[in-house]
């Protein structure tokens, strides 16, 4: 799932590609993709692409509709298997509502020039469970789930960091994936995070003592920011590869943790995955399936 570094790299990509153009077309493949109808799609048309911003993990394009009078939002969430793809040339014709194939949306901008091809970008979804969305908006605050999200984690502070895991009852792994907690870590940042802070998944969030909260934000911080810096000025094609390439335990079950040497373990849900160091994170000792241990420490 793309997270905060991945997201606003793709805010700053399209600052530099999209802003200052002229949206000529917005197709839309998904079915259920674009959540809302007021204001309506047919806004965008002609609207200036005037910002690209981050909201936790959502992407939002910040448009000029002339046909509506207004500054609008094009918002969209990448889910977990969604993705930007820029397009230098785009195809003539319209994408067929329904489609089978993985485009869900598409945005195509006029030319930079006199009989220059039509650029743009296409959103689109791997598998069968769609559930990447997009909404047009006159504020990304009018986006519901966009509304409930905590702080930022790029920006929160020290203290902040404190109050806010004091009142979770929620192992830290899933205190620092709430988006109702903290804005813009997914799965993969989370067992970065940990890691670096040498903190156990399992650990209570609300039973920090005052030395893990400071390694916590130290690490969150640092993982986050150094992230964002080579992500940021990446081509959108390049950003997972390179989002993988700066993993230390996170998708490396079985390999060397960097730091320590020990094996990098696993434990499966349902669903997903986590992947940690028992040295690094819980004093030597495995964690076992949550499903069957109760192991928190």
């Amino acid at each position: 799932m793309p997270e905060l570094p991945e997201i606003e790299a793709l805010a700053s990509y399209l600052r530099e590609r999209a802003v200052g153009r002229t949206i000529r077309r917005v197709d839309v493949a998904g079915l259920n993709t674009v959540q809302t109808f007021d204001p309506p799609l047919s806004a965008l048309t002609g609207a200036i692409v005037v910002d690209a911003a981050r909201h936790g993990k959502y992407l939002d394009l910040v448009v000029a509709s002339e046909a509506a009078g207004e500054v609008l939002h094009v918002v969209a969430h990448l889910s977990r298997a969604g993705w930007l793809h820029w397009r230098e040339s785009l195809p003539a014709a319209a994408l067929r509502p329904g489609g089978k194939g993985p485009i869900a949306f598409r945005l195509a901008l006029d030319p930079e020039f006199e009989d220059g091809p039509v650029a743009g970008f296409d959103l689109t979804e791997a598998g069968t469970r769609k559930r990447l969305a997009v909404w047009v908006v006159r504020d990304p605050l009018d986006v519901p789930r966009l509304a409930q999200l905590g702080p930022d984690a790029l920006t929160i502070s020290r203290d902040d960091l404190a109050r806010l895991l004091a009142g979770q009852r929620a192992q830290l792994k899933g205190a620092l994936t709430d988006q109702r907690v903290l804005a813009g870590v997914g799965n993969a940042y989370s067992d970065e995070i940990l890691h670096t802070a040498r903190l156990s998944p399992f650990k209570n969030a609300a039973k920090l003592t005052d030395d893990e909260v400071t390694r916590l934000h130290e690490a969150m911080y640092t993982t986050l920011h150094d992230a964002v810096e080579r992500s940021v000025g990446q081509k959108a094609a390049t950003l997972k590869s390179e989002k993988r390439s700066g993993m230390q335990v996170h998708a490396r079950t079985g390999l060397p943790c960097p730091v320590c040497g020990d094996t990098v373990r696993e434990v499966s849900f349902a669903d997903r995955s986590f992947q940690y160091c028992p040295t690094c994170q819980t004093e030597g000792r495995p964690l076992a399936d949550r499903r069957l241990s109760r192991l928190v420490k």
